[in-house]
């Protein structure tokens, strides 16, 4: 038992002297010549501009704090704010259609028909083929199919801009081709 023992001992002894660290100091070097090359490069910032005060003359301009400027600035913003719940107020009262629960990007237009004259487009969304006509509804953010081609669907959105106005704006799903295998 004892010789098999100082076997093992020998070939572990011979393993480690195997494990020494040769390159570790090449290494170290070509770190050290590598960090004292490279150089930061910082872009100076450029020097700010000097703000020059506009004079105020009296006789040249309005009053910045006119009553009747502030009445009207008032009066316009309540028309837009009219003009935009015009816009989305027959939106808010009709009833949704199935296909408003999914959002455009979840929707695919796999084809076109006419059926009885009319342009119908098909879509596939969660893996079912849905018929929809101008005037259907898609998507989340109030979409009316406006027009439908053999290549795209055409639609108007109402959503709400930076401001939180609402505004009309144009998207479209193009035809989706799979690739054949």
């Amino acid at each position: 038992m004892k010789p098999l023992h100082l076997l093992m001992l020998a070939c572990c002894t011979v393993g480690l002297l195997g494990c020494e660290s040769s390159g570790e100091q090449e290494l170290r070097d070509w770190m050290e010549r590598e960090r004292a090359q490279a150089k930061p490069r910082v872009t100076p910032l450029t020097e700010p501009k000097q703000f020059q005060p506009m004079p105020y003359t009296a006789e040249s301009s309005l009053e910045p704090f006119d009553k009747l400027k502030l009445v009207q600035a008032l009066r316009r913003e309540s028309a837009q704010v009219t003009a935009n719940a015009g816009l989305i107020a027959p939106e808010l009262a009709r009833r949704k259609e199935p296909l408003e629960a999914f959002p455009l990007d979840t929707m695919a237009m796999v084809g076109s028909l006419n059926k009885v004259g009319k342009p119908t487009a098909l879509l596939r969304v969660d893996n079912l083929l849905y018929q929809v006509q101008v005037g259907h509804y898609l998507g989340q953010n109030y979409g009316r199919i406006t027009a439908i081609t053999e290549t795209a669907i055409q639609l108007r959105e109402i959503v709400q801009d930076a401001t939180g106005d609402w505004v009309e704006r144009p998207a479209s799903l193009e035809l989706q081709e799979e690739a054949k295998k």
